[in-house]
């Protein structure tokens, strides 16, 4: 085939596998590479350390996989129903992370009928599939091929999907033809997600500070999150979709066809209390296929006792005095903190009673500053 047949060969493979969206582009050095040196300098990334130490990769796609001439760039919306209202005790949850797998195994399943199609046409060639794990920026890569624009939530956003959908990337190791790069920014002179960020996590337009994102700070931070941050959390317990919500050209964007991706009732929102009753097994076998496996148990316990703080309702102290005597220091100090926010005779008896055998000094402050407070 030529190499015009093959990329349409490629786009129509991908439609019938179910991906929303295929685009090719030639691989390259990206354009902004330079503009992710400087957000690495700056320490953006936070403790996001896998970013820094491969750095040099990100320079080019041959270090992803050595000879690679084209990279298809293919889209998975997952766009779900509306959210649900949230009552004391609950705790809000990101959109991608409703439903029943995590979207790596469902994309990776995809990516390798997509890569035995191609195969099949060119049986003597190197193709790769990889998802948000290779050092590969495919948001540069998403614009040189045409899918969209990067929005000033530093979001790839398309006319049609908005920014509900996830990338992907199939390299391959020879040339067909390629799409034109997304040449025009449709953002104008809107400030929506800019503004409702409610950590300013947005330095400027396009860049963000991670370690001010409330996603960052719910499940890649594997320390306490800032006291000065934690009331900007609100009712995020994992991830975050605030600036995805406000933004104009979400309203529109149709449902995800991806059963997988179907929100479930548990999580949309997810019940906070019952989470202190869970051990390590319990965890596992819950979360253990889905997205939420990512914060590990000490990690999501740490943001449920952080949004149970901000919304300072008593029902849920048995819950907390339940953390503040758990096996994670990391999981003691947040409830300790939220324990803290509350208005509640039992709770200065409590924390007095667990700062005389507690051993871990962070937490110990955090006992003795709840106490304060």
């Amino acid at each position: 085939m030529s190499p015009a047949q093959l990329a349409q060969s490629i786009k129509s493979a991908a439609r019938q596998i179910g991906f929303d969206g295929c685009a090719i582009c030639a691989a390259q050095t990206p354009a902004g590479l330079s503009r992710f040196h400087q957000w690495l300098e700056a320490g953006y990334h936070g403790e996001m350390s896998y970013l820094e130490s491969r750095r040099d990769a990100y320079t080019h796609p041959r270090y992803v996989m050595d000879g690679v001439r084209s990279i298809v760039i293919l889209a998975l919306s997952h766009a779900p129903t509306p959210r649900q209202p949230i009552s004391q005790g609950q705790g809000l949850v990101a959109r991608y992370a409703w439903g029943s797998r995590d979207y790596h195994d469902v994309i990776h399943s995809r990516l390798k009928q997509l890569k035995t199609a191609v195969l099949q046409w060119q049986p003597e060639s190197r193709v790769r599939g990889v998802v948000d794990s290779a050092p590969l920026l495919e948001r540069e890569f998403a614009v040189l091929a045409g899918l969209g624009w990067q929005g000033k939530n530093t979001l790839i956003l398309n006319k049609q999907a908005g920014s509900w959908f996830f990338l992907a990337a199939l390299l391959l190791d020879f040339e067909v033809q390629y799409d034109a790069p997304h040449a025009t920014d449709h953002c104008g002179t809107c400030r929506a997600c800019l503004d409702a960020c409610p950590t300013n996590a947005f330095v400027a337009p396009n860049l963000l500070d991670a370690t001010r994102c409330i996603s960052y700070l719910t499940i890649e931070l594997r320390d306490p999150i800032p006291v000065e941050l934690r009331k900007g959390v609100g009712d995020w317990v994992f991830g975050c979709d605030v600036c995805q919500d406000v933004c104009p050209w979400n309203r529109k964007a149709p449902e995800t066809g991806v059963p997988e991706f179907a929100a479930t009732d548990e999580l949309n929102p997810l019940d906070l209390p019952e989470l202190f009753d869970l051990d390590d097994d319990a965890f596992r076998a819950r979360f253990r296929r889905t997205p939420l496996w990512r914060s590990k148990r000490r990690g999501l316990l740490r943001n449920a006792a952080i949004v149970l703080g901000n919304q300072a309702d008593p029902s849920a102290i048995p819950a907390l005095l339940k953390g503040l005597h758990d096996p994670e220091p990391l999981i003691r100090g947040a409830a300790a903190w939220a324990l803290g926010q509350m208005r509640d005779v039992q709770v200065p008896l409590a924390l007095s009673q667990r700062i005389s055998e507690e051993r871990d000094q962070t937490v110990r402050a955090e006992i003795m500053a709840a106490l304060r407070h």
